[in-house]
Formats: structure tokens, C-alpha cells, sequence
């Protein structure tokens, strides 16, 4: 890689044109392919600055979702290939795109000291040598894109159930797969059979005969066991996984899939220690399918490890790749801050810039019932508050991406529309409940808010691309981290600070990302506590207890990681014991 950091897939729209802004300096991004109203109208747009003939793909085309996909990647593709060849023909002079690409690097990149040589070199032969030599280290950051595997709806035309490859995800996965790109799909939110069955017929996906991939699959998980199970699978039917990017389960933006108190540091301890022995299993299966397809391979193809969930200073990020011994650091909520990286529409940015850290926080706003890390003070909050005050709690349901819920129909609906908590209160209203016991049954129905529309209107709002009367108001999912930053930044002030040239914090006083994660876990586990403490059984009782333990054992792993920290400033090392402490009582005090 040319850089040892990458910009995680945002939400839909803040990351959705990220490759676009930044892969012409080395810097890998992820994308989200789910909202393909949203990649048209981007396509739309894009264009336009770029002059080139725009022909709409319509809804009522066969395919047309993978082709929208299919269409975007390929402008996407095009547009970076452009600017590369730009820079190219640029001067290395103070100022030029060309100076910013090499200036943006780690000084450990093995550019960096010939154009610092370049730089000072006065001979005109020997200098010109140098900048003809450093054209060669010129490389696109990839443009890798993101399929969550539970977003996954069968679609309808006419009223007839389309067949399943028209379902959400595999057209999706068709999208990109039909693309120019070559580059990673991150999976993610676990494991789809029916999704990773289409993939492995997708001869995009198949080894060439040196190994390599035109297209390469990238685990995203939160454990050990997830990331060998879903890559056995997957290997069994001949689909190598090129990356497993860990990311914490709680300490991360958008949805949040905590562990069983399974904590960062030993899961990426586990990681450290069975990379071989992984890499060895995998591939024994792998080389099984494809001797059997008369294909003989002798060497299994590379896997690289990420890492990626709370990471906020340079020295954390180089604790992770040296002491684990990874490839890259996911930095995500922090580049919301950058506009010259990601889309943010600028009332939200102002938004951030004066939050609170009470104001992010793990909310029940999903319709896919998993834990979402939410922003109290986004427009999207705010019209659900106000819909409730005006006694029309809910969303008009346009998009239908998350759909998934029967209980008032045959055909799914969406937890967070109008029409299913209309439904689900009058319910309510008929169990002769306690009033805190409905208050609090009312608050989790209508915690559900719209995402489709939310996650896309950043963009919506930033290129004026909304349609008439179209509802706009911005959700947004940072992690927890981005309390830490406190204004908006360059790129080359967030790149540096990652690098450590520089640190973009007022103060001292975080505490380092691992305590960081496990407090949020024990918060996690007092909530849960908390929440059925009036619905006590057996189940619930040992869940606690496992939960506990593993914390528990955390943070005996941490005691003993304390004397590895040799990199971490010392005011930080020096808190730790006693934050782990704290954080041991706290735990005890948790009973159900």
C-alpha cells in the first residue's frame, strides 16, 4: 500500500465520492453500492464537471440496479486514471498536486528520501534523473467498495417476485463485478449463504494462473472465529479472502456488532498468533476446489490485516502495525471532518465541530435491529423528535432498502416507516401497560428512524442534487472517537497528524483507544442490564456472567500488555493501570 492508513466505507453519501478526491494520492477508500438512486444522481453530477455525455439509466430498464453500479464505478475509474495521468505531466514545484502527492506520503514510504534528494539537488541532469524516477512511484489509492450482507431485499416488478438475482446485494455484487475496477468488496455484517454462493460463480473473483485477482474479497469482522468461518465457506467454493479488516464492535462508527466482551486487544492478539496456521488452513481448502477444477496452485495467494475502530493518534496507529503486526489502520469518523475527502453537507460539519461527547452515543435507530452509533443533534433527530411531537411518528418508506419486517403483512416492510409504527403503536396501545412500561415500548418503536434517505442527503445537499420536495434531513453515525476532533481539517493536517508531523489535539487527556473500547463494552453490558432487569431468566443471567468474564479477562490482558507500550507517550501508560482498575470495580458492581 501507499499509505498504511484507509478511509473505511461512510455511511452511503460520505464516502460515496471519496476515491474521487483522494485516490490520486495514494489514499485507498471504500464506498457503499446499496443506494443505487443515490450512484446515479453522483453519476449525474459528475458528468457534468467532467463534461462527459450522461445517458440515465432508468428503473424500468432490465438490470438496472447493476448497471447504475456498474456505470458509476467505471466514471469513478475513469475520473482517478485522469487525474494520475494529470499529475503525471505536472512540475514538482511548490504548490502542484505532484509536490502534494509525495509530500502526503510516510516518511517511510521508500520515495520519501529521493524527493527529499530531489528537492535539495541543484545539479539540473541529476534532478530531473531523480523526478523521472519518483514519476514511477505514482500509483492510484484503490477504490474498493462495500456490500453489507444483511441489506439484502427481493425485489418486484409488476408484482411479481423478480428472480433472487435481482435481490439487493446480488445485484450489488453484479455491479461491481462488471466494472472496470480492480480493486476489493468489503463484506460486511456477517455472513449472506446466498450472497457468497453468487459470488463464487463470478469468474471476476477466480485466481489467474499466478494467483492474482482481478477482483479481490475483503472480510470485514469483529472476531477470530467469524473471520474463519465465513473464510472456510468461502473457500470451499474456490473464493480466496485477500483481507481481514477487524474492526472493534463497539469503538466504530455506523452499525455498532459488539462481541460477547470479546475485547480488541486480545481478538487482535489471536489474529497475531494464528496468521500462519489461518493462511495454511484456508488455503488447503481453497487448493482442494481448484484441483478439482483441473486448476494445481502451489502458493497460496497474500492476505493482508487491517485494523480499524477508535484509532485517533499517530502513536496508536503505529502500535498497531508494529505490536500486531498489521498492514493498515482504518481511520473512518475522523475524515468526516476533511471535506477535501469525504461529503459532508457543511450545517452538519458546524454541528460537529460544537458536539459534546454525550452527544454520540449507541441508539436502537436501525431498522435492522442492530446497535447504530447516532449524533443527537443531526437533522435526522431531529425531524423523528418532531414527528412524534406532531403525532406522526415515523417515515414515508421510498427507498425499501431495509426492509425486513412481516408482522402486519405478507411482504416485508420497514420498522422505521410510518405505516409499521402506526401499526405497532395501536398494538401497544391495547396491553393496558404501566406508563413507564409504555413510555419506554413507545421509545423503542419510534427510536427507529429513516436511513435510507438520512445517510444519502449529505450529498443530496452539498451538490444540490435533491429532487423537488425531497426530504433532506442528514443522518450521520460517527463513532464515538470524533469528540476528539474538534474542527474541520485539511487533508494534508490529517494525514500529517496520522503520521505524527503534527497532532491536531488541544489536549492530552484521551485515553488510549483500548481503554477507550472497553469502557464503551462496559457500558454496553450495564445498558443491557438495566434494560431487562425487570425480565430475569436463567439465559440472561449466564450471558451477563460469560459477558463479565471476558471483560474480565480483557483486562488482565492489558495489565500484562501495559510493558509493550513503549511507543504511547508516558502520560498515557501511566493512567492505564488505574483506568483498569476503575474499570474492574465498575464490572463488579454489575449484577443481574
Amino acid at each position: 500500500m501507499t499509505h498504511t492508513f484507509h478511509i473505511p466505507v461512510l455511511g452511503l453519501a460520505f464516502s460515496i465520492d471519496s476515491a474521487i478526491k483522494v485516490a490520486q494520492y495514494g489514499i485507498s477508500s471504500v464506498m457503499s453500492i446499496v443506494d443505487d438512486e443515490l450512484i446515479e444522481r453522483m453519476r449525474c453530477y459528475y458528468c457534468g464537471e467532467y463534461q462527459i455525455p450522461y445517458q440515465p439509466i432508468l428503473t424500468s430498464e432490465e438490470d438496472y440496479r447493476a448497471n447504475r453500479i456498474t456505470a458509476y464505478l467505471n466514471l469513478v475509474q475513469f475520473v482517478v486514471n485522469k487525474q494520475i495521468t494529470a499529475l503525471k505531466h505536472q512540475p514538482f514545484t511548490e504548490g502542484s498536486e505532484l509536490a502534494k502527492y509525495f509530500q502526503l506520503l510516510p516518511d517511510s514510504h521508500p520515495s520519501k528520501p529521493l524527493y527529499h534528494a530531489m528537492e535539495i539537488e541543484t545539479n539540473l541532469a541529476i534532478k530531473t534523473e531523480l523526478q523521472d524516477l519518483l514519476i514511477t512511484y505514482l500509483k492510484a489509492g484503490d477504490i474498493d467498495v462495500n456490500i453489507m450482507s444483511k441489506v439484502d431485499k427481493i425485489n418486484y416488478k409488476n408484482g411479481k417476485v423478480l428472480d433472487e438475482r435481482f435481490s439487493d446485494a446480488l445485484a450489488a455484487l453484479r455491479g461491481f463485478a462488471n466494472s472496470n475496477l480492480h480493486s476489493s468488496l468489503i463484506l460486511s455484517a456477517g455472513m449472506n449463504p446466498h450472497l457468497y454462493a453468487y459470488l463464487a460463480e463470478l469468474p471476476a473473483f477466480f485466481p489467474d494462473n499466478e494467483s492474482m485477482f482481478d477482483k479481490k474479497v475483503t472480510l470485514k469482522v469483529s472476531d477470530f472465529r467469524s473471520a474463519l468461518i465465513q473464510a472456510k465457506y468461502l473457500a470451499k467454493r474456490g473464493v480466496w479472502v485477500s483481507e481481514f479488516r477487524i474492526e472493534s464492535g463497539l469503538n466504530c462508527g455506523g452499525h455498532a456488532f459488539a462481541t460477547d466482551g470479546f475485547l480488541l486487544g486480545p481478538i487482535l492478539q489471536e489474529f497475531k498468533e494464528k496468521k500462519e496456521s489461518l493462511k495454511a488452513e484456508l488455503f488447503e481448502i481453497y487448493k482442494e476446489y481448484w484441483n478439482a477444477q483441473k486448476r494445481f496452485l502451489t502458493i497460496p495467494p497474500v492476505i493482508k490485516y487491517t485494523v480499524q475502530g477508535g484509532v485517533g493518534t499517530a502513536l496508536e496507529h503505529e502500535f498497531f502495525l508494529d505490536y500486531y503486526g498489521f498492514d493498515a489502520v482504518g481511520w473512518g469518523s475522523p475524515f468526516l471532518m476533511v471535506p477535501e475527502a469525504t461529503t459532508v453537507d457543511q450545517e452538519t460539519l458546524k454541528t460537529l465541530e460544537l458536539a459534546e461527547k454525550e452527544d454520540f452515543y449507541c441508539s436502537g435507530a436501525s431498522p435492522l435491529g442492530i446497535p447504530f452509533n447516532n449524533f443527537r443533534k443531526s437533522g435526522a433527530e431531529h425531524l423523528r423528535v418532531e414527528r412524534i411531537k406532531k403525532g406522526r411518528p415515523g417515515s414515508p418508506c421510498k427507498k425499501e432498502y431495509l426492509i425486513s419486517n412481516t408482522e402486519f403483512s405478507d411482504k416485508p416492510i420497514c420498522t422505521a416507516s410510518r405505516v409499521y409504527q402506526h401499526q405497532k403503536i395501536q398494538e401497544l396501545t391495547q396491553q393496558n401497560l404501566s406508563a413507564a412500561e409504555y413510555e419506554k415500548a413507545f421509545e423503542a418503536i419510534t427510536e427507529k428512524t429513516c436511513l435510507c434517505e438520512g445517510l444519502a442527503a449529505p450529498a443530496y445537499l452539498k451538490y444540490n442534487i435533491q429532487k423537488t420536495k425531497e426530504q433532506t434531513a442528514v443522518a450521520i453515525c460517527p463513532g464515538p472517537n470524533l469528540v476528539w476532533f474538534k474542527k474541520q481539517y485539511t487533508l494534508r493536517e490529517m494525514i500529517d497528524h496520522i503520521y505524527g508531523r503534527i497532532s491536531v489535539f488541544d489536549n492530552n487527556n484521551r485515553p488510549f483507544v483500548l481503554i477507550n473500547e472497553l469502557n464503551l463494552y462496559i457500558d454496553h453490558i450495564q445498558k443491557y442490564v438495566t434494560d431487562n432487569q425487570n425480565i430475569i431468566n436463567d439465559k440472561k443471567i449466564k450471558y451477563v456472567a460469560k459477558f463479565k468474564a471476558q471483560l474480565q479477562a480483557g483486562i488482565a490482558y492489558y495489565e500484562e500488555l501495559v510493558q509493550h507500550l513503549s511507543h504511547i507517550p508516558q502520560n498515557m501508560i501511566a493512567a492505564i493501570p488505574k483506568q483498569l482498575e476503575l474499570a474492574s470495580l465498575r464490572l463488579k458492581d454489575i449484577h443481574m
